[in-house]
């Protein structure tokens, strides 16, 4: 549950918790995963898009 309690926040469904330690490197690492999970949804959207205009 925790990947899932993680995956929404990245996509802003879900508060993030205040009592989590944030540190600069770690601003980075959220940034650039939540950056990877957009793109990945983006391009499956567009997957699907492309299978049903077909």
């Amino acid at each position: 549950m925790k990947i899932v309690n993680q995956i929404s926040e990245y996509l802003f469904l879900k508060k993030k918790d205040p009592n989590a330690k944030n540190t600069q490197w770690m601003k980075y690492m959220h940034g650039i995963n939540r950056l990877s999970i957009f793109l990945f949804l983006l391009a499956l959207i567009f997957i699907i898009v492309k299978l049903l205009s077909r």
